[in-house]
């Protein structure tokens, strides 16, 4: 079988902003063009950040998936946060999402993943079974974020 997962290269950013632009909307989140056009010309010329990689078949892109890289003292060593896995619309509920996990998991085990965690929204049942079925488990902990504020400013 060919590989679903092609690393995605500067020449793929339309592409991928085309599809981030439509998964943020399934859930009403905010797309930024501009911030995500410079944030994905940093994280590929960073691939100590992460990986992104398109799914591919037969020519056709079907999505991409996002691999951002961290270290963690408690799960004792490199950790990754599975950031965004996206299906376009025409190729959900078809298994591809579950081909796209099963290759991501030597590709983490290459980069020395010792524990790969991700978000799901509650409503996403099938989300949610499907990552089941790759081992993850809801650890009963909530996700909190901060947006450091802009530095402040001098009146004078």
């Amino acid at each position: 079988m060919k590989a679903l997962l092609q690393a995605a290269q500067e020449q793929d950013i339309p592409a991928l902003l085309a599809m981030m632009e439509d998964f943020y909307r399934i859930d009403g989140y905010p797309f930024k063009e501009e911030r995500t056009l410079k944030n994905l010309h940093l994280f590929l010329a960073r691939p100590d950040w992460g990986r992104i990689w398109l799914l591919v078949n037969e020519g056709q892109v079907l999505g991409y998936l996002v691999l951002c890289l961290g270290f963690s003292f408690e799960f004792g060593g490199r950790d990754a946060f599975l950031d965004e896995l996206y299906l376009k619309p025409a190729y959900r509920a078809q298994g591809w999402a579950k081909k796209a996990l099963a290759e991501l998991m030597p590709q983490a085990e290459a980069l020395e993943v010792v524990a790969l965690h991700l978000e799901v929204e509650r409503h996403n049942e099938a989300g949610k079974k499907l990552y089941r079925q790759f081992d993850f488990e809801d650890h009963n902990r909530i996700l909190m974020t901060r947006h450091p504020s802009p530095p402040a400013r001098d009146s004078a």
